[in-house]
């Protein structure tokens, strides 16, 4: 078949198949469902917002869990649902695209991160918005290094205003990031957002099925779901993109569409790394012993070949708590002599680390 025909085959696949779908919109992983699944973690947040809405004494609050654990679908939904006209406001910054306190404040703002200093968009800020604003810093974890203080969360926690913040975070150790000032003044009150289970992705697949889709694939949504639970770490990104595929191709195997969508999120995640996580994956992949205390020596002498700063042992040993919360590796207890240790244990293909790695670094 040359290339043509398969353009032309393949295109027809697609336009007889998408008429199945109902609303191509609620396979997008920033569709906000009209009804989120409803668990215990959801309250506590909820208490915090009505509480700061109803005293105006701030309530900051870390919500911790893994990658596709329903943290930021909840918190946009809730900044829909509260939102609205109201006694309070929220402001909302993904730390991935804006990764310093000062790009936060000027995007907030509306303005270029160029010819003032932090102090002064801060005062912008708090000029143009007194009354109560709950700040949303979804994926903070993934601020930059350069902005090693986290200074918006000491401005917000210390601010005349009573602001509130809310922080997502992948990350389970992130609060040993933050310096002891921040600490102290932002006590966040913490909520862990647990993997979901095959029940829960399967009722999260139901509702978008029958918001998207002209029909209820009950089997099929059973097998994403199980599949999800068993391959993921729960990531339910994984269990939409899957049924998407399907939805478009129903004649591929369930399994090659799941592979194929487990991929493009590990991709994704991968990517979205620093560099020195980077750097300990890559240290993992050429220590096959895979122990972890000759690990963090091989990644020491990666980082100098980079040069870059290694971490410590206790922020190595923290960023791989991180690292398995991602889904990107598992720790194992082996028995060595008469002693325990961890093992570490890539979760993804070699080959995707050095293609990532190759372009980071050349």
């Amino acid at each position: 078949m040359d290339i043509a025909k398969y353009l032309s085959e393949k295109q027809k696949s697609l336009d007889r198949h998408a008429d199945r779908i109902l609303d191509f919109r609620v396979f997008d992983f920033n569709y906000i469902p009209q009804k989120p699944l409803m668990r215990e973690e959801v309250k506590p947040l909820i208490d915090a917002i009505l509480r700061y809405q109803k005293t105006g004494i701030a309530n900051h609050t870390l919500i911790l869990g893994s990658r596709g654990s329903g943290k930021s679908v909840l918190a946009r939904y809730l900044m829909q649902v509260i939102g609205r006209p109201g006694p309070i406001n929220f402001a909302y910054a993904n730390c991935r695209q804006h990764n310093t306190s000062f790009k936060i404040l000027a995007s907030l703002l509306g303005v270029r991160p160029r010819g003032c200093s932090l102090d002064e968009l801060w005062l912008q800020y708090t000029d143009k918005h007194p009354g109560k604003i709950v700040f949303i810093l979804d994926e903070i974890d993934l601020m930059s290094e350069k902005d090693r203080q986290k200074e918006i969360l000491y401005l917000i926690s210390r601010s005349s205003q009573n602001y509130m913040a809310i922080l997502l975070s992948n990350n389970p150790k992130f609060l040993v990031t933050l310096d002891e000032s921040t600490q102290s003044t932002l006590q966040p009150e913490i909520i862990h957002f647990k993997s979901y289970n095959a029940l829960e992705i399967q009722k999260i697949l139901q509702d978008r099925a029958r918001e998207g889709l002209k029909f209820r694939p009950a089997r099929m949504l059973r097998e994403i779901s199980a599949l999800t639970v068993k391959d993921t770490n729960s990531d339910v990104r994984v269990a939409i993109k899957t049924l998407y595929r399907w939805a478009l191709e129903p004649d591929v195997i369930l399994k090659e569409h799941f592979e194929k969508a487990r991929r493009d999120i590990l991709v994704d995640v991968i990517k979205d790394l620093n560099d020195k996580n980077l750097l300990i994956l890559r240290a993992a992949l050429i220590q096959s012993a895979g122990y972890v205390k000759e690990i963090y020596q091989a990644y020491r002498k990666i980082s100098v070949q980079y040069r870059e700063e290694p971490y410590s042992y206790v922020y190595f040993y923290s960023n791989l708590s991180y690292l398995q919360s991602l889904g990107l590796i598992v720790l194992v207890s082996t028995k060595l002599g008469r002693t325990y240790t961890n093992r570490i244990q890539l979760t993804f293909a070699p080959a995707v680390l050095e293609v990532i790695c190759r372009a980071r670094f050349g």
